[in-house]
C-alpha cells in the first residue's frame, strides 16, 4: 500500500520546520503532491497509512528521533459514546442545526477560523489567515472533500471540514465559535461524523494524529474504543 502512495505522489517540499504540536522541537512532514487522482479507494489506502492532507497535498510525519506523532481512527461500528459524549450530543440536536455542502472559502468562513485559532492559542504564527490562504489549505483538495456547517438560529458558529474515501471518512479540521464552549461544538462535530460514517456505511473516521503530551490533542482519546497506528500497524485501544 504504502508503495503505490509513493509511487502516486511526489515530494515538493522536504525542510526542517517548528513542530506544530510540542514546543521547542523541529518536525519533518514532507509535503507530496499527488501525480493522479486520489479520491476513491487512494483515498482509503492513504488515511489506513497515516497520511493526512493539506489542501492539494498529503503529508505524513517523519521526524527523526521523535514518534509522538500516533494517526488515530475510529472503528464506528464499535463506538460507544461515554456519559459525557451523550450529553453533548443531546444539547448539541436540541440547540444546532446541521447543513452539509462542498467547502467553500468567504469572509464569515475565514473570520470564524481565525477567532478560533486566536482564542483558543492555536495561532502559533501570530498571523491571521486570508481567504487565498484558507483556501490552499482547506477548500483545494486532491480527495473527495466536503463541509458540514453548524448553526445557532441562523448564524454560523462551527465548521467542519471532511475527506471521504471508499470505506473511510477524515476529519480535516473543526473550527467554531469559542463564545459556544457550552455546545462543546468539538467533541458534538465529532459525534456527528461518526453518525454520518454509520449512516453511510463507512467503516472508519479517521481524527488524525493523537499527541499525548499536547493539550489540543488530548480530547481524541476520549473517543473509545479506538485504533492507534503504532509501527505501522492498528492496534485496537478500549
Amino acid at each position: 500500500m504504502l508503495d503505490r502512495i509513493l509511487k502516486t505522489t511526489l515530494v515538493v517540499y522536504d525542510q526542517p520546520e517548528t513542530c506544530p504540536y510540542l514546543p521547542n522541537r523541529m518536525a519533518s512532514m514532507p509535503l507530496r503532491f499527488p501525480l493522479q487522482s486520489l479520491r476513491g479507494q487512494l483515498t482509503d489506502d492513504l488515511l489506513a497509512a497515516g497520511f493526512r492532507r493539506s489542501g492539494k497535498l498529503v503529508y505524513q510525519t517523519q521526524c527523526e528521533g521523535c514518534r509522538a506523532c500516533v494517526p488515530l481512527r475510529i472503528a464506528v461500528e464499535d463506538f460507544s459514546p461515554n456519559r459525557s459524549q451523550k450529553r453533548a450530543l443531546k444539547r448539541g440536536n436540541s440547540s444546532l442545526t446541521i447543513h452539509t455542502g462542498p467547502a467553500i472559502v468567504d469572509d464569515q468562513r475565514v473570520h470564524l477560523f481565525n477567532q478560533h485559532r486566536n482564542l483558543r492559542g492555536l495561532n502559533h504564527q501570530g498571523t491571521e489567515v486570508d481567504a487565498e490562504e484558507y483556501k490552499l489549505f482547506l477548500v483545494d483538495s486532491c480527495v473527495t472533500s466536503f463541509e458540514i456547517n453548524y448553526y445557532v438560529d441562523q448564524k454560523l458558529i462551527g465548521v467542519a471540514i471532511c475527506d471521504r474515501g471508499v470505506n473511510a471518512m477524515s476529519a480535516v479540521y473543526t473550527y467554531y465559535d469559542p463564545d459556544y464552549n457550552h455546545l462543546s461544538p468539538g467533541t458534538y462535530s465529532i459525534l456527528k461524523q461518526i453518525e454520518y460514517c454509520q449512516q453511510n456505511d463507512l467503516k472508519f473516521l479517521y481524527l488524525g494524529f493523537y499527541v499525548s503530551s499536547s493539550p489540543h490533542m488530548n480530547y481524541k482519546k476520549n473517543f473509545r474504543p479506538h485504533q492507534r497506528r503504532i509501527d505501522g500497524a492498528w492496534e485496537n485501544l478500549a
